[in-house]
């Protein structure tokens, strides 16, 4: 069977990119100071080729895999964030780190590497929605809350990865860890054999899902903690009973599928395996076939034999990269609607040529830089998660 790539329709909201502006004290909004290349500059490719040949060893591009393809195809390594950041560490000789991702996955690759080593985010204006949904004010409130009841001490903070290194910090100092998708159930074993419950960053359904699905706990052990209700809308009842306190966050990509999208898909195309993100809901994740991680989709969706369908829930740069891959394969996107991760979609090719042609004139564009008291307790954190077992 040979598949044809259909494009999800669009939708105004979807496709809508985050606009320029400033706000300090978001992730998102910042203006990128310098002249961009047009998009429709015909000599986009051959000045980005020449500008890397020019940096050479000095430089190493990292692109995430919901990068668009205009700029993976610049990318020394593609990965999800954690292996990208990772990959940066093991490259000490490299002057210069351009990350084609978004806000917190630069943060993460500064802490991990040197101090020669500079860091480089094509847009500022690149974030994270899922990070963004926990400010470091709101999560120490919400600590200073669990300590009044008395529970702080017994409680274990771990953190998604997808979130700021002021969070990773806070983690790092309160004795937790950080988790990716891959790992969250083994990190949540390691926080449960030191606490009672766990205060689990940014993303609800991660938490929820790995709790529910792969530690057998249940349902009403989880509580939702919204940080903008007081006490985070929760009794001391609730609070000092629950095993799982979930940050009241979700991904704005993985949060669209719905449990009609996977009922949709069966009925359209009979014999469809579901494949989905643990980002998705619970009621997406229950329906689903088999749910992973990104490397997971992309390792499951290989080893698929020829002829077999797969819609799958993740973000649709990755799908449409998929479905190229394998033209054996009948590969489709979870729902008819447009889903890029619209942050991540703003490291474009011109920003791209912007920051290697900058490189190459001796200016650094677009540093991220983590403070060194953050940076430390951020590292005790990712090291933690490293030293799991």
């Amino acid at each position: 069977m040979t598949s044809t790539w259909l494009e999800p329709s669009s939708t105004a909201t979807a496709l809508l990119l985050l606009g320029r502006g400033t706000d300090p004290a978001s992730e998102r909004g910042v203006d990128c100071p310098g002249e961009l290349p047009p998009p429709s500059d015909p000599n986009l490719v051959a000045r980005a080729t020449a500008a890397k040949a020019k940096l050479g060893q000095r430089v190493f591009v990292l692109g995430h895999h919901y990068q668009r393809d205009e700029v993976i195809q610049f990318a020394d390594v593609t990965g999800d964030s954690f292996k990208l950041a990772r990959e940066a560490a093991a490259r000490p000789d490299a002057e210069y780190i351009v990350f084609c991702g978004v806000h917190f996955m630069a943060e993460s690759a500064d802490i991990l590497t040197t101090e020669a080593q500079r860091v480089v985010l094509p847009d500022l204006a690149a974030g994270c929605s899922m990070a963004d949904m926990a400010a470091l004010p709101q999560v120490e409130s919400a600590w200073e809350t669990l300590a009044e009841l008395g529970v702080a001490g017994s409680t274990v903070p771990v953190t998604y990865m997808n979130s700021s290194a002021d969070i990773k910090g806070f983690v790092g100092r309160n004795g937790g860890v950080v988790c990716t998708s891959s790992n969250a159930e083994r990190a949540l074993q390691w926080a449960f054999e030191r606490g009672q419950r766990v205060l689990f960053l940014p993303d609800q359904h991660l938490g929820r899902n790995t709790a529910v699905l792969k530690m057998g706990l249940d349902a009403d052990d989880c509580v939702l903690y919204d940080p903008h209700k007081p006490g985070g809308g929760l009794t001391a009842k609730q609070l000092r009973e629950a095993k799982m306190i979930l940050w009241r966050g979700h991904c704005s990509v993985h949060g669209r599928f719905t449990l009609s999208s996977v009922q949709e898909v069966r009925m359209r195309v009979p014999g469809v395996n579901v494949l989905v993100h643990p980002e998705c809901r619970y009621d997406v994740v229950t329906a689903a076939d088999q749910v992973g991680s990104t490397e997971y989709i992309i390792s499951t969706v290989e080893a698929a034999p020829a002829g077999s369908a797969w819609a799958i829930g993740t973000e649709l740069n990755l799908v449409r990269r998929l479905a190229n891959a394998h033209p054996d394969k009948q590969i489709m996107f979870l729902d008819r609607a447009v889903c890029y991760c619209s942050t991540m979609n703003r490291i474009d090719l011109p920003h791209l040529v912007w920051a290697l042609e900058e490189l190459v004139a001796g200016r650094v564009p677009n540093q991220i830089t983590v403070d060194p008291d953050t940076a430390h307790h951020a590292r005790v954190a990712l090291d933690q998660m490293l030293a799991l077992p």
